[in-house]
């Protein structure tokens, strides 16, 4: 059930993304966002709840994979697909394909995240994600709707927006290391914690998209130290039978 409620959340978020294209509200993209980060609510709270009560099974887990594929797959492409470009596309045809071109590449790389995680359960360090979480690249799209919920009406956002549905999705199907939540706790996490919770309140709605675009810098120069030589933070450890990326 708690599976359903996430699921119900990705499909309302592109029901109102939908119903809003013509529109263009301001306050129901927002709201078309604001669901998106409720599946991810529920998302999490499924695997908890199921190992509180005891009710972990193959068939949730399943369940559970295919309403990832669209809460933070479709839905998220969706929602970028009637904010970014359908308002632009009668005076702009080209940059209206180009953002159905890229909405689709986002789905596919969520798809390939998907069934490499499925695969590779217990064969990865469990410290790390290979590849940028589906539920965090959804939430980096959620994240600009939430920040600027107005459509872009110039020419060149569209473009920006072109490139995040890009970028984000390759972070998806890349072979990089990111940071899970089984990262050993300590007073820096918890001084973190508290730093990001100061920012929240003084930059309200744009935190999140400073959030994110600070997550994936950090990572990606982290991964560039590992590349060169630094162990400062462990890396990741390599498992003989995991499936090649």
């Amino acid at each position: 059930m708690v599976t359903l409620m996430s699921l119900a959340c990705g499909f309302s978020s592109i029901v109102v993304s939908v119903d809003n294209a013509v529109l263009g509200r301001a306050d129901d993209y927002r709201l078309a966002a604001v669901l998106l980060v409720l599946a991810g609510v529920f998302d999490a709270l499924d695997g908890f709840v199921a190992r509180a009560t005891g009710t972990s099974s193959d068939f949730g887990m399943q369940l559970d994979s295919i309403a990832d594929m669209m809460n933070f797959g479709c839905a998220p492409a969706v929602l970028l697909y009637c904010y970014g470009f359908v308002h632009m596309g009668a005076a702009e045809p080209h940059l209206l394909r180009m953002g159905g071109m890229a909405s689709f590449f986002f789905v596919a790389c969520g798809a390939m995240r998907l069934a490499r995680f499925n695969v590779n359960v217990g064969r990865t360090d469990p410290r790390y994600f290979v590849g940028i979480p589906s539920t965090a690249g959804a939430a980096c799209m959620a994240a600009v709707v939430v920040a600027w919920p107005a459509p872009p009406t110039l020419v060149w956002q569209g473009y920006l927006l072109v490139a995040l549905l890009v970028g984000v999705g390759s972070l998806m199907v890349s072979t990089l290391r990111f940071p899970s939540s089984k990262q050993k706790k300590s007073a820096a996490a918890l001084f973190i914690l508290a730093l990001n919770l100061g920012l929240l309140a003084w930059l309200k709605t744009t935190f999140f998209a400073l959030f994110f675009a600070v997550y994936v810098a950090l990572t990606l120069a982290l991964n560039l130290a590992w590349h060169l030589g630094w162990r400062g933070i462990a890396p990741p450890q390599v498992y003989s039978d995991e499936e090649p990326d």
